[in-house]
């Protein structure tokens, strides 16, 4: 296919730029969503149709890499029924998605929305952390600095918009819901290396390691549906609130499934956590035109934080020093030309 053909680097940074977009659309949409007036989706039954969606992509894209139907059914079967013991190892992933789902809920539950944006975003801390453990990534100090900036210049951003107005009910218990986000930011880290390590430690393809994901991810997001919105869904019907602003917005979080995907596999997980952030910045940029967002001077200040960081985690230190050794060794060629004697 064209996306095996392209420069792996090329591909990294068209992927990471993507995923930005993404996420920025994804945000945005969803916030309205929520606001604009008529029946409310339930956004359980969305989660479902975005794995469903995921699930069917990548069968397409097996499918088409490998040409005909025989092929194609091999090949799953190579994969899914013959290989079980590497199906199985996808099933980690899979229960900690759902196991930090649920803590993300517990923890937006107990604490007020700006706060529980900024304690998430500690997940690239772990996810840089399991990065070092799992797979033996060596974060220059440079890295680790960036990794401090971006935490405090998205806190920054994430507090600008608290404002005057956290309502805090008497039932939240900010104990509770801190704990929470701190399990899911510790389980999100884990699970996002794993996978990456899955990824990078294989011949199948991104998408046919998102089959195997899906497959896993799709019977658990149906019993959470049910689990969190039985009820209504008995009463109202699955596709309650649905229109054709919802089912896009299922697109776009099934397309951010399968660009994580890629960029797990040419870049890395602490590169998807940086786009993220500068995605939550973008968003509320777009925010200021679409719903009146007010720019304050220390949400500015958190964005040039944020930039900050980013290029400081992709400046490698040893570049110029390579470079500089690079230089000196071909002076030292081209005196030791010139000093030879020349025949004639």
């Amino acid at each position: 296919m064209a996306i095996q053909r392209m420069n792996p680097n090329n591909l990294k940074y068209i992927s990471l730029l993507t995923l930005t977009v993404q996420n920025c659309m994804v945000s945005l949409s969803m916030r309205y969503a929520r606001t604009r007036d008529g029946p409310i989706f339930f956004s359980s039954t969305a989660v479902f149709m975005a794995e469903v969606t995921k699930l069917l992509t990548c069968l397409v894209l097996v499918f088409l890499e490998e040409g005909t139907m025989l092929r194609f059914k091999a090949s799953l079967y190579n994969a899914i029924i013959k290989n079980k013991v590497d199906t199985l190892k996808m099933t980690v992933p899979s229960l900690i998605y759902v196991l930090q789902n649920n803590l993300l809920y517990v923890s937006a539950s107990n604490l007020d929305a700006a706060t529980y944006q900024v304690t998430y975003q500690l997940k690239i801390l772990t996810t840089a952390v399991f990065a070092v453990v799992m797979l033996r990534k060596k974060l220059f100090t440079t890295q680790w600095g960036s990794l401090f900036i971006l935490v405090c210049g998205v806190a920054a951003v994430q507090l600008s918009q608290g404002g005057e107005n956290r309502v805090i009910s008497v039932e939240q218990n900010r104990t509770l819901g801190f704990a929470a986000a701190l399990g899911a930011c510790v389980l999100s880290g884990f699970a996002g290396i794993y996978f990456e390590k899955m990824l990078k430690t294989s011949d199948l393809s991104v998408w046919m390691r998102n089959i195997q994901l899906s497959l896993l991810s799709l019977p658990l997001s149906l019993i959470t549906s049910y689990a969190n919105d039985g009820t209504a869904i008995a009463d109202k019907g699955f596709f309650y609130g649905y229109d054709w602003f919802i089912y896009f917005l299922v697109l776009l979080q099934a397309g951010g499934g399968l660009i994580v995907a890629v960029v797990v596999k040419y870049a890395d997980n602490i590169l998807k956590g940086f786009a993220t952030s500068l995605a939550i910045v973008l968003s509320c940029i777009v925010s200021i035109y679409l719903f009146n967002f007010v720019l304050t001077a220390q949400f500015t200040f958190g964005t040039i934080l944020v930039i900050a960081s980013i290029f400081l985690y992709g400046h490698d230190p040893n570049k110029n020093k390579n470079i500089k050794k690079v230089s000196s060794n071909v002076r030292e060629d081209e005196e030791k030309l010139l000093s030879e004697p020349q025949n004639v």
